[in-house]
């Protein structure tokens, strides 16, 4: 039960929400501004209408598999299996079956929906960091960073001590810097376009 439950989470994961509202606009969206199928990339080709669609359904792609799929098979909530199924979303949404395992997004916006159904108090403050930094800096790749950072942080207060969730918290933080890694460098050498600027290769999510 486990596997067909790991492979639906990987599944739905791999919706190219991101590719098929480009393809809607005439666009490859793997071959414009970062060339990533995620929500910001979107935002700067196509506007904040599209952009906004986009993060939803891939909020979604993590939310629903991980808030619903333990029930259906009979398996624990949170951890482990809970945990096992959001992470498989957050796989298809990288590496995306449907397009060979190429062209996904960054992960962030999937797994913000993976962990609203597994932590949504610490979610909600890590979207709130989100907004915040960026309404301040107008840099949606430092925002997607420091949420990241303050979700695991909040985990680990939330707990007070090191639970395999707050670990877990702690490796989606790490792989979200990991993937974010030219925007660090490009932020580091204040090369980082702001929202709102012209698309270039620098999309977050």
């Amino acid at each position: 039960m486990i596997a067909l439950a790991l492979v639906l989470a990987y599944v739905a994961g791999s919706f190219p929400t991101a590719y098929l509202v480009g393809r809607v606009n005439g666009v490859d969206l793997r071959t414009v501004g970062s060339g990533n199928l995620g929500a910001t990339n979107v935002q700067r080709t196509l506007g904040w209408r599209w952009g906004l669609l986009v993060y939803v359904v891939d909020f979604l792609k993590g939310w629903l598999p991980t808030l619903l799929l333990p029930g259906v098979f009979g398996l624990a909530d949170g951890w482990p299996w809970g945990v096992a199924i959001g992470v498989a979303a957050i796989a298809g949404h990288v590496k995306p079956i449907f397009l060979m395992g190429k062209g996904g997004g960054k992960g962030v916006a999937t797994a913000s929906g993976v962990f609203m159904a597994l932590a949504p108090t610490a979610t909600l403050g890590a979207i709130v960091a989100f907004i915040v930094i960026v309404a301040v800096t107008r840099y949606v790749s430092l925002g997607s960073l420091v949420a990241a950072l303050c979700l695991a942080l909040i985990l680990l207060f939330q707990a007070k001590t090191v639970t395999p969730l707050v670990a877990v918290g702690f490796v989606i933080a790490a792989f979200v810097f990991w993937t974010h890694r030219e925007n660090v460098k490009r932020l580091m050498r204040g090369e980082e376009r702001r929202i709102g600027r012209a698309s270039t290769p620098n999309g977050a999510m």
